[in-house]
Parts: C-alpha cells; structure tokens; sequence
C-alpha cells in the first residue's frame, strides 16, 4: 500500500504509467486469487447427449460429485432440434403417405381438412418440454448439480460459469470434460440469405408452409425434403451435384435421389444461389443457377431452409487461452481416449467431429466416465469408431454400417472384395400399381476369402429398425457364410439379407 501512495503522489508521466501497469497487475492478481465458489470431482460443459450420459454414469456408478453446465435446455440437439423432433414428424409424415397408400387396401377414406400443422407442433412440443424435465430429474436422482449458465474455460483446471442473472463463479474441477456440441453452419454469404433459416428453425415453423426450399444434400436437408413433401408441401431441394447422401454408397446415393424425383420433389441439381430476396407479402425469391435450367427465380416461396452442414461450437469458451488445440475446422483435437492436449481437459461428440451422431456420444460419455472413475479395470476403456451403424429418416429410409464399396476397394483392392446386391418390390406394395411401389435395395460388401462383411447398405421400409441387428452381427465380426446360416424369417423384407445369391 506504501507503493501504490507513492506513485499515487508522484507527478511525472513515467510515474503515471508505472502506476497503471502495477495497477493491472494487482487486479489480474486479485482475479486469479478470487475465491472458488463451487469444487467438484467432475465438472462437464454441455447438458447434450453425450455429457449427460457421462456424467451421470460418473456419479451414479462411480460415486463421482459431478456437474453439468448448460445454457440452453438440456438433452441437447439431439432432443430439442434434432433427432426426437424429427422423428415424430418423420412419423406424421409416414402416416400421410400410409392414409394415401391404403385405398390400394380396400380402404376408403376421405379427408375433410388438411394435416393441421399447429396441433401437431404444439403437441410435439410440448413432448419435448416434458423431455427437458425428465432429463433434470434424472440428473436430481443421479445426485448430478446442474447450473443454467455459460462456462468459459480458464484453466485446466477451473471454469467461469456466467449464470442467468449476470453474476459470475468460479468452479474447480479435477477433471473437465467439454462436449458442447454444435451449430447449424451460418448463412452463405450471399445478399439475402438471412431471410431463410438454418436446420434449427425448421421447428419453429407455425404452419404448413404451401411452398419451400431446402439448400444441402445431407441427412439432415434430405429427411426435411422428403416430411415436406409426404404432407403436400411443394418442396424444392437444391444440390451441388447430381446425387445427394454423398457419404453414402453409390448404391444409395443414386436410388434415393431417383426416388425422390419419382415422389415429386423438385430436385434442382448442379446448383448454386446467388441472391434472396422478400416481397411485400412476405414471400421469398430465390436466385440460383442449376444444370437443368441455368440460371432461374424461384418465387412465393414461404420458408428457405440452408441444412449446409454444422460447426462445432467451440468458440467463445475459452479453449484456445486454456492451451486446447483445435483442428482448421473448429473441432477440439482428442486422442482414441477422449484426451484433449491439455491434462485434465476432455472432450466428445460433435465438438470432436469423427463421428457427429447421438449414440456415438453416448457410448464415448460413458466409456469416458470408466475410464477417469471406475476400478483398475477400466483404464484403458474407449469407444470403437469402427462400424458404427447410421440411419436417414427418408423415403424411403436408409441404413448404412461399415465401409461403402469404394472405401473397400481402396482398402482391400477389388480383386479381394466379393459383392451381393439384390433389388425386390417389398411385399407392402403387392396391393399397389407398378408406379406406386417404393425402392427396395440391399447390398453387402464382402472381403477376403472369408468373406467377412465388411459393408451393409439397405435402402427400403424398416431399415432403421433392421439394421440394429445386422449391426450386432458386423460388430462380431460376421462373415456371409453366418448370414447365410441364419434361418430367414418370411415373409420379410429382411431376409433377403441372409438369402443373398
């Protein structure tokens, strides 16, 4: 205090600046010494998926003092904008296409209004409301401590949690695990592409939109298309290439595509955008350019919807000052461990990018929690990557494990790779005219003299559902002579699978 009164009274401008440098160097010091308002064993950013399986694996099992961080509502992508919002769509959507299906059936039926899209938004989100509760109850019966607020990393060791009314804590932790997730990639930059709205806002809409457009060729652009289309919305989907699911197969890139056009979606490929624009009415236009039509205007459109990917969350949290690394892309660098390069520090999900799908999270929290709380046994436990099982909620829907034909080619050479392929009309459409009937393909990639399957690709109704099993059989490591040794249930349209010639 004797110092700081003497360079409060001297007078010179190097006096001055002295005392502002000692200034700041006592404030940053009385900060870093601030006391610690909450100590825990386990503190993880991110009330998603994967952090909330972590964490309550940790504290249930383990008897860890756990705490989770969220600033939005909890469950995460998955729950509230994601894969439980969609699928119950996905399910009013196949309802639609089932009530004009059934009159092959014998059934006549007449419908005296259209789908109501408001009743059916607000009873779905009012699921998904209950789902948020559900999810913080659980966290009180884990013994998990869950705070509304945004956390900024400090060091490896301690957090800043802003809560909701403004003031701020410190939080210390022996281990912090960061799975925040992630976000619809922002607009493109072109005049007007704010006046759409990213893959979130897909939920917010009111009402049945007469006429929309979708920009992406994803899972995510792809389910949206093909739910607007069943409910008799005018659906326009813009692609960059001749096919979309471009991860997928060859096989079901170019069947889904095909059945798309078939059902009417108005496929626009080869395409780029160049301008929005909004009428008086509140209407859309759409500048764009695409191989069928060159340049056009696609006009009265009532939502454009960009599903161009999404972007790690990873900005803003305080990862590059507590010495975390990121790949170009935004996501957190971990090892097959979940470590990230700072001791103490971990991450998983979409925040870590290798394979950005709910279960993944949540097998990889758990394994997580295992590892850092459970007995000897589990030190080495992490989550295998390989032949992890995805499914498209389109229509047709798609299921995929393992790797397509090219990625085997690549890796065993084609000479070593054995193929079966089989395409059927699946025994739902036998009451229905020949333009009717829906895609069914299968295919399996097989390799070496064994033939172990390597790949399986389905395309047709129930593949999600199927694919769980024939998922268990892969990750057994299952060669085409134990599918064949399975005895076919009929009539199915899975037993083609273990009847392939």
């Amino acid at each position: 205090m004797l110092a700081l009164a003497t360079l409060t009274r001297a007078t010179s401008r190097s006096a001055t600046s002295r005392l502002t440098t000692l200034s700041r160097q006592f404030s940053l010091s009385a900060a870093a010494m601030a006391p610690i308002s909450k100590e825990t064993d386990y503190l993880v950013l991110g009330g998603g998926s994967g952090g909330l399986a972590s964490a309550r694996m940790a504290a249930s099992k383990f008897g860890a003092k756990a705490m989770i961080i969220e600033n939005k509502r909890l469950g995460g992508t998955c729950v509230n904008v994601g894969c439980v919002p969609k699928k119950v769509t996905f399910y009013a959507a196949m309802l639609a296409e089932q009530i004009h299906d059934a009159k092959s059936y014998g059934f006549s039926l007449e419908q005296t209004a259209p789908f109501d899209w408001p009743t059916f938004k607000t009873k779905r989100d009012a699921f998904i409301q209950r789902l948020n509760g559900i999810y913080e109850r659980n966290l009180k019966n884990d013994h998990v401590e869950y705070v509304h607020g945004w956390a900024r990393l400090l060091s490896r060791n301690e957090v800043e949690v802003t809560l909701d009314d403004g003031t701020k804590e410190t939080v210390r932790a022996k281990k912090i695990l960061v799975a925040v997730g992630g976000n619809p990639t922002v607009f493109p930059d072109i005049p007007g592409a704010d006046l759409g709205t990213d893959s979130d806002g897909f939920f917010d809409i009111a009402t049945l939109p007469k006429k929309v457009a979708l920009v992406g060729a994803g899972y995510i652009a792809v389910e949206f298309a093909g739910m607007f289309n069943a409910l008799g919305v005018e659906t326009h989907l813009f692609i960059r290439h001749d096919t979309f699911l471009r991860n997928f197969d060859p096989m079901v890139q170019d069947a889904i595509t095909a059945e798309y056009e078939r059902l009417g979606v108005h496929l626009h490929k080869g395409s780029s955008q160049s301008k929005v624009e909004k009428d008086g009415n509140g209407k859309l236009s759409l500048h764009f350019k695409d191989k069928k039509n060159g340049e056009g205007v696609l006009k009265d459109i009532d939502h454009l919807i960009w599903a161009i990917g999404r972007t790690p969350a990873t900005r803003g949290i305080g990862l590059e000052e507590a010495g975390v690394k990121l790949t170009e892309k935004g996501y957190i660098e971990v090892d097959e461990y979940q470590n990230s390069s700072v001791d103490n520090i971990y991450a998983l999900g979409d925040v870590t990018g290798p394979v950005e799908l709910t279960p993944v999270a949540i097998a990889a929290g758990r394994k997580l929690a295992h590892r850092l709380f459970g007995p000897e046994e589990f030190k080495n436990a992490k989550l295998d990557y390989n032949n992890v099982p995805s499914v498209v909620f389109s229509h047709p829907e798609v299921g995929s494990i393992g790797l397509t034909e090219p990625q085997a080619i690549e890796k065993y050479g084609k000479e070593n790779l054995k193929i079966y392929n089989t395409s059927f009309p699946a025994m739902y459409y036998a009451m229905m005219e020949q333009d009717q009937k829906g895609p069914t393909k299968y295919k399996l990639v097989c390799a070496g003299p064994e033939e172990k399957v390597v790949g399986l690709h389905i395309l047709g109704l129930g593949s999600a559902e199927m694919l769980q099993g024939f998922g268990v059989a892969m990750k057994m490591g299952a060669t085409k002579a134990d599918f064949d040794s399975c005895v076919a249930i009929h009539p199915t349209s899975a037993e083609e699978l273990v009847t392939l010639k």
